[in-house]
């Protein structure tokens, strides 16, 4: 099966708003890119095909570096408009799956990458990976890649399973501790930041001294 890889990334000057009344404005860009570089060396290793939507020059500058397939948005709508739209012109182009990744997910492996893309049951089938709080879509593998449109945003899982099940496809949903912990918020992070890890997020978190701000932070 021809499955290709999607990510839809906003400008890192515009991403992680959440963030906004714990990081600063100067340092919100520097984890959304920590979390892209993460997500870059965990695809690498993979023979799948990877394409990026994005509006930014500076991001469409290092995805060019790879070799990767680059969707320059001049205006981005909605993730979901970006995805339908790249999944759509991926589809003209011979892809019979797509895999949409956000670039938020810092824990990400190689083989959880792979285990999406490889064990994928037969058409029409999707495969999700919900949030930590079982709300948001963190993966979205849709065969064929315009089986039903997205519903990116508050209690996107829901919706996506209401969606596999109106078009009657197979649905299948992957449990997996690194997919789910996407970095939206101060909770998140602090839930990212309670264990160690070997990613540049970590590291980039940890310079930023976040950690010792975490301790004086009341969390919701």
């Amino acid at each position: 099966m021809s499955c290709v890889i999607l990510i839809p990334i906003k400008d890192h000057a515009l991403a992680k708003s959440r963030m906004g009344p714990f990081l600063t404005a100067q340092e919100r860009p520097l984890v959304a890119k920590a979390m892209l570089e993460d997500l870059i060396r965990a695809l690498l290793p993979l023979a799948f095909p990877v394409a990026v939507a994005t509006n930014s020059r500076q991001i469409a500058a290092r995805i060019a570096k790879l070799g990767w397939r680059l969707f320059l948005e001049e205006k981005q709508i909605s993730e979901s408009a970006s995805v339908d739209a790249a999944s759509r012109r991926l589809a003209d182009e011979g892809a019979q799956a797509v895999l949409r990744l956000p670039a938020d997910l810092p824990l990400i492996q190689t083989g959880d990458v792979a285990e999406l893309c490889l064990e994928t049951p037969p058409a029409p089938c999707a495969t999700m990976a919900p949030s930590w709080d079982g709300t948001g879509t963190n993966a979205l593998l849709r065969t064929p890649p315009g089986l039903f449109p997205s519903r990116f945003g508050p209690g996107s899982f829901a919706l996506h399973v209401e969606e596999a099940r109106r078009v009657g496809a197979h649905l299948r949903v992957v449990q997996n501790p690194r997919l789910a912990l996407d970095l939206d918020d101060v909770t998140d992070i602090a839930r990212f930041l309670s264990s160690p890890s070997e990613c540049e997020t970590y590291r980039t978190l940890i310079d930023l001294n976040v950690k010792v701000r975490l301790a004086r932070h009341a969390l919701p």
